[in-house]
């Protein structure tokens, strides 16, 4: 075992057999950031106009 190495062989290929059982092998679509902007935008816009049809409804604006 090399001074580098963190896991014993008998370790590593316990750790290899669990990444290797089909739950760990799912294929996800890539991240977009730009799908998470458009929905954080999408509700910050929502509750602002929510915010500002509830103080014009009160006579606050």
């Amino acid at each position: 075992m090399d001074k580098n190495d963190k896991l014993s062989p008998e370790d590593q290929a316990r750790v290899d057999a669990y990444l290797a059982l089909p739950t760990h092998q799912v294929e996800r679509r890539p991240y977009s950031p730009w799908k998470l902007l458009m929905v954080l935008w999408a509700v910050v816009s929502l509750l602002g106009g929510l915010s500002y049809y509830f103080a014009w409804v009160n006579d606050v604006l």
